[in-house]
């Protein structure tokens, strides 16, 4: 048993079956019990290798709202492909919401049909249609300002929309960029690095039972407050 042990390691268990009644036929007269090598079932674990605990929470009742009233804490949460997902779509709706809000001041004022005309002061100079539009609210996000396109002082719904654009800007940006940086700074990924010892033992320490195990560190930098969390199953 123990070279069928050694031959086949850990995920097999050697079982003992006997011919009557199992629908086995012996090879030849007298012969006993047989050994058959069946495969281990897989245990879940409680914990797995890399601290993630394999409980699930259900029926609590009304979840989404829950998630939702914490919403900083689900995107920080949320895997990289929807993070990317939310930070693109916010950004590219915000632009395109307050590009449609300076086209249509733009085109209540008449500044589309007379943009061209030497003595009339537009609300921005060279906003022709949407395009244009949409160019001058990138630079003036993005403060990167061409002088090409910019808002006169004949305009006060213009200078209302910039100021509400730069307080929405800040909040937005804010918002996501911090969820990001938050995102990248989780030591999830450190814990990969990290290996315990196959099997705990139980010793005695100062005249007490010990539970005791190994942690191995695979990176040479070292781990500054580290906390570790062990739970026990009886």
């Amino acid at each position: 048993m123990s070279a069928l042990r050694r031959k086949f390691g850990d995920d097999y268990q050697v079982v003992t079956t006997s011919s009557s009644g199992s629908g086995l036929q012996p090879q030849g007269p007298g012969q006993g019990p047989q050994q058959q090598l069946v495969p281990k079932k897989k245990r879940q674990r409680f914990v797995d290798k890399n601290g993630r605990c394999n409980v699930q929470h259900g029926n609590l009742g009304s979840e989404t709202s829950r998630y939702l009233s914490d919403l900083f804490t689900t995107l920080v949460d949320l895997k990289w492909r929807w993070n990317l997902f939310i930070f693109i779509l916010t950004y590219t709706v915000a632009w395109l919401f307050m590009a449609s809000m300076w086209w249509v001041i733009a085109y209540t004022r008449g500044d589309l049909n007379k943009a061209h005309v030497g003595n009339y002061t537009p609300c921005v100079a060279n906003v022709y249609n949407f395009p244009s539009a949409f160019l001058f609210f990138i630079e003036t996000e993005a403060t990167i300002g061409y002088g090409y396109r910019y808002i006169t002082d004949k305009c006060p719904e213009g200078i209302i929309l910039f100021l509400f654009q730069s307080i929405l800007g800040s909040i937005v940006d804010a918002f996501l960029i911090g969820c990001m940086f938050i995102k990248m700074s989780q030591p999830k990924k450190r814990a990969e690095t990290l290996m315990f010892s196959e099997h705990a033992v139980i010793s005695m320490r100062d005249g007490k039972l010990t539970l005791m195990f190994r942690v191995g560190n695979l990176r040479n930098s070292h781990m500054v407050s580290a906390q570790i969390r062990c739970k026990l199953l009886k």
